[in-house]
């Protein structure tokens, strides 16, 4: 069967000769495979029985608002949600217990967020009957054979009562304002105290929500759905803005939640999920189009399936190619060009203090920083970047430099193509640009999209793709996982590095993604210090040393997974954590 999608942001019936209908083959022939109801003005509607999967409409829609995808006849009545006609639909929902951290792991636009708005109750499924909506009884009844009956039956007569953190915590500032304090006043019951130290909030208490950074508005986020009395937690990217500190903490509060809650969440740091999670269900499907949930699987055996790029038991693959893991723990080498190095700088903020160590930076060389928010890394890159100028110190040797900074503006007023064609005029056209750059990161299908109109993922891939495709010496990129999904995560670490190497230049690159950043770094700089008081950074180092110092400040030790040889947290005071430990091997264990 064939299923039909119409990107209505796309589509524009005023300004085409409706080539989608004028080309169909089974319209040619009489039937009424696509037609404009009402008006010729109006979107085209695809009867999905009547089409042939030939893909002319297409080929020839001058919008690129048409995608036909061919699923097995059996998977169609499955459905769990469609939106409209010739819309996203969700096939199947994960089942959910006590005493256990519930996950789901894949691509973005595949109905992560759909599957958190049923299971909290905020969406009625409607089962591909378009015509019926917000059926509480039907969904129970559906669902009567499987735990999720007595689940549905629960939340919709408010036995249970279900408490989402969302994803889009960038958007609080919009939605409400005061203090921290004053809005978790209003959300207090009871537990606000506790919260607030288990999340180190204080800090932050007397700020006015519209000058919080992304970290502190994650927190924010997820302290008020802990303060919330609920029998079911749903987590949509808790991770988000936060450091690796931060991450692990959460995480904890999050198992520790588990034990007598139901618990489900939607996690791309995989070092994260695997930590946090008992059992993951991988979703696939085509973006935008159709999304799968598959049955739940071990935590392990999910992020292994879900690298490898083929899920086994439904026989499906995900990716074209696995994403692999290598032990990177040589020196770094000397028989090169150095690209510039850095004395030792200072730079005093009122409050703040930071001091950088001398270091330098090799041609073909990516440098990893690691370390918390709010001790001085980005202002490190922006010295570097020279946006900012140090009070003691310099750095040698003029470069052209490439900045992608860590919060994006939106600023421009176009589209994204514009935007593009603007920066990089004639290089928009380079063969090795569009196939390693914008293809890979799928930056065509927002050409028409404006740069306002952008999610936050979008705006991240056009940001990280412009940079890459700007002709410089160095490239500093920070925090390029912000916003993406696993599988870009991993895309993205790839196409620098290709990049990187191609063109015979240097990168610095500053992420909280364990993974990104082992995938990517032949070197290390770790900062550390006091969040907002101080900090100071060490190295470059040779990745072991770098990871050994990292990892020793947060006390945590990671092992090599045996299949795939990513890495994985160990069990705080195990076996293997307390000889790791003892050896000083805090992440490349002999």
């Amino acid at each position: 069967m064939h299923i039909a999608i119409l990107d209505k942001e796309r589509c524009h019936p005023k300004k085409c000769n409706h080539e989608c209908r004028n080309y169909c083959p089974p319209v040619r022939s009489g039937a009424k495979t696509i037609e404009f109801p009402g008006h010729s003005d109006d979107f085209p509607v695809i009867t999905e029985s009547l089409c042939i999967g030939c893909g002319i409409c297409v080929n020839r829609c001058p919008f690129d608002a048409i995608k036909i995808v061919s699923i097995p006849d059996e998977l169609n009545r499955n459905i769990v949600h469609q939106y409209g006609i010739d819309s996203f639909r969700l096939y199947s929902l994960p089942e959910l217990g006590t005493g256990r951290v519930n996950a789901i792991l894949g691509q973005n636009a595949l109905g992560k967020t759909t599957t958190m708005n049923i299971l909290s109750g905020i969406l009625i499924p409607n089962f591909g009957n378009l015509d019926k909506k917000n059926d509480k009884d039907y969904v129970i009844e559906r669902f009567s054979k499987s735990i999720m009956g007595q689940y549905f039956r629960d939340l919709y007569n408010g036995t249970k009562k279900a408490v989402l953190k969302n994803q889009y915590v960038d958007l609080i500032p919009r939605v409400t304002n005061g203090t921290v304090r004053g809005i978790m006043n209003n959300n207090n019951h009871g537990n606000m105290d506790a919260i607030i130290d288990e999340l180190s909030m204080k800090t932050s208490l007397d700020r006015d929500v519209k000058d919080l950074s992304g970290g502190e508005l994650q927190k924010l986020a997820i302290g008020i759905t802990l303060m919330k009395d609920a029998d079911i937690y749903l987590f949509d990217e808790a991770s988000s803005y936060l450091d690796i500190n931060e991450r692990i903490r959460i995480s904890d509060i999050i198992r520790e939640l588990s034990k007598t809650k139901i618990v489900m969440v939607v996690e791309h740091d995989l070092a994260i999920l695997d930590k946090m999670a008992d059992q993951v269900n991988l979703v696939y499907g085509s973006p935008g189009a159709y999304g799968v949930i598959t049955k739940e699987k071990s935590t392990n055996k999910a992020i292994n399936e879900f690298l490898s790029g083929y899920i086994r038991e439904e026989n499906v693959r995900i990716r074209s190619t696995s994403i692999d893991f290598t032990v990177k723990s040589n020196k770094r080498t000397s028989i090169t060009t150095r690209v510039t190095s850095w004395t030792s700088m200072t730079k005093n903020y009122s409050g703040f203090n930071l001091n950088i160590g001398e270091g330098y930076i090799n041609r073909e060389e990516i440098i990893g920083v690691l370390g918390q928010n709010a001790i001085g890394k980005t202002t490190f890159v922006k010295i570097l970047a020279g946006a900012v100028k140090p009070d003691t110190g310099s750095v040698e040797n003029e470069l052209r430099i490439a900045y992608k900074p860590q919060y994006i503006s939106t600023d421009y007023h176009g589209t994204v193509y514009e935007l593009l064609s603007n920066s990089l005029k004639e290089k928009m056209e380079d063969i090795f640009i569009k196939n390693e750059i914008l293809s890979p990161m799928n930056i065509e299908e927002l050409y028409d999209k404006y740069i306002n109109d952008l999610s936050g993922g979008e705006l991240q891939r056009t940001s990280i793709a412009l940079t890459l495709s700007t002709e410089a010496d160095l490239y500093l990129i920070d925090e390029p996982s912000a916003h993406l999904d696993s599988s870009y995560r991993m895309n993205v670490a790839k196409i620098i590095r290709r990049v990187i190497e191609n063109n015979k230049k240097s990168a610095i690159v500053v992420d909280h993604d364990i993974y990104l950043i082992d995938l990517i770094s032949d070197a290390l700089i770790v900062f550390n210090g006091i969040q907002g008081v101080s900090g100071n950074s060490k190295g470059p180092m040779e990745m072991r040393e770098g990871m050994n110092t990292f990892l020793k400040n947060l006390g945590i030790t990671f092992r090599r997974d045996e299949t795939t040889k990513r890495p994985r947290i160990n069990k705080l005071n195990s076996a293997l954590d307390r000889a790791q430990k003892n050896n000083g091997e805090y992440y490349y264990s002999r």
